[in-house]
C-alpha cells in the first residue's frame, strides 16, 4: 500500500507592521507630505496662532490675547451684515449656476450640429482671468460710459443710465451675474461628463415602459446625476464662498461695510485698518464656517454614496 508523499505546510508570510510599511512608501509620499504641510498645515496653524497675538500695524508681534481678538469680531455690529451677505452670496450663485448648469449640460449632450465648437465656447469665461472678466462687467455698467447701461437705455429697458456698482443692492446682484457666469464652464462640464456616464439602456427602458421626458430625467436621469452633482455643488460652495476678485472689484466703490461679504471684510481689515491680527481672527472663522458647511454636506448629501 502505497503512501502519498507528505508535504510542508505552507510557510505564512509576515505581512509587514504597520511602521515598516509607511517608512517603506515615505520616499514616494513623502514630497506630497511636505507640500500639504507647507502650503495647507503651516499656514493654516499660523493663522490660529497669530489671531491669538496682538500684532503692531508694522506687522510686528507684541504680546499673546487669547481670545480678546474673536471677542473685537464678534462684537463688530458690521458683522451680521456681512454674514448676511455670504449667505445670500453663495446661496443664489450656487443654486444658479447649479440650475443653468444642468440645462447647459443636457443641451450640450444632444447631438445637433457644431456641438464642438459651442462646448469649447462654453470654456471660455473659465479660461479666461476673472479679474479681467469682472473688470469688464464693471465699466460695462458704468453709468456714464458703460456699453451695458447704453445698449439697456438704447432697447428701452432703462430710462437713463443707472449707476449698478453704486448701490448695494444692484452691485450685489451684478456681483452674482459675474459669479455664475464664470462658474458655469466648471459646473457644466461636470455635468456633461456626469450625462455621458449614464447607461443608455437605463435611458432605453425607461422609454419603452411609456415614461415621457421629464419623467425620464427625474426618475433616471438625475439619480444618476448623484455623484456628479455633488461634487459641482460641493466645489462651488467652496470657491463661491471664498471668492474675492468679483466681489471685490463689483462691490469695492461702495462706502463701509454694508455690500461686503465675509472675504471682502477681511481685505478690507487688512487694507485700510491694517489690524493683521484681527483679519487673522477673522480669518479663523471663515475657516471654521467653511469646514462646518462642508462637513454638514457631506453628511447630508454623501457624495461618494453609491446611487
Amino acid at each position: 500500500m502505497s503512501t502519498l508523499p507528505q508535504t510542508r505546510p505552507l510557510a505564512h508570510t509576515r505581512k509587514p507592521r504597520n511602521s515598516q510599511g509607511f517608512l517603506a512608501s515615505l520616499p514616494w509620499i513623502g514630497p506630497v507630505l511636505v507640500l500639504i504641510f507647507g502650503i495647507v498645515i503651516f499656514p493654516a496653524g499660523y493663522m490660529v496662532y497669530s489671531s491669538t497675538r496682538r500684532i503692531s500695524q508694522a506687522g510686528t508681534n507684541v504680546e499673546g490675547v487669547g481670545l480678546e481678538n474673536f471677542g473685537t469680531v464678534f462684537s463688530d455690529p458690521n458683522l451680521p451684515r456681512v454674514l448676511l451677505n455670504t449667505v445670500v452670496w453663495v446661496v443664489v450663485v450656487v443654486t444658479l449656476t447649479v440650475l443653468l448648469s444642468l440645462a447647459l449640460a443636457n443641451f450640450l449632450n444632444k447631438p445637433f450640429p457644431g456641438r464642438t465648437l459651442v462646448r469649447m465656447a462654453v470654456v471660455v469665461p473659465w479660461a479666461a482671468s476673472v479679474v479681467m472678466t469682472t473688470t469688464v462687467f464693471y465699466y460695462g455698467l458704468d453709468r456714464d460710459y458703460g456699453i451695458i447701461n447704453k445698449f439697456m437705455v438704447d432697447i428701452g429697458l432703462m430710462d437713463s443710465p443707472y449707476g449698478f456698482t453704486k448701490n448695494v443692492v444692484s452691485a450685489l446682484a451684478a456681483a452674482i451675474v459675474v459669479g455664475v457666469f464664470v462658474s458655469l464652464p466648471f459646473t457644466t462640464y461636470t455635468l456633461l461628463a456626469g450625462f455621458q456616464a449614464i447607461p443608455a439602456d437605463a435611458l432605453e427602458a425607461a422609454k419603452m415602459d411609456g415614461a415621457g421626458p421629464a419623467r425620464t430625467f427625474f426618475s433616471v436621469v438625475l439619480p444618476q446625476l448623484r455623484g456628479a452633482l455633488a461634487v459641482a455643488v460641493l466645489i462651488n460652495i467652496i470657491n463661491v464662498f471664498n471668492n474675492l476678485p468679483i466681489l471685490r472689484i463689483m462691490t469695492g466703490s461702495i462706502p463701509g461695510y454694508s455690500a461686503d461679504t465675509l472675504m471682502t471684510y477681511i481685505f478690507k481689515v487688512l487694507q485700510f485698518d491694517r489690524r493683521l491680527d484681527i483679519a487673522s481672527a477673522l480669518s479663523v472663522v471663515n475657516f471654521a464656517v467653511v469646514l462646518v458647511i462642508v462637513a454638514v454636506y457631506v453628511k447630508v448629501v454623501k457624495p461618494m454614496k453609491e446611487v
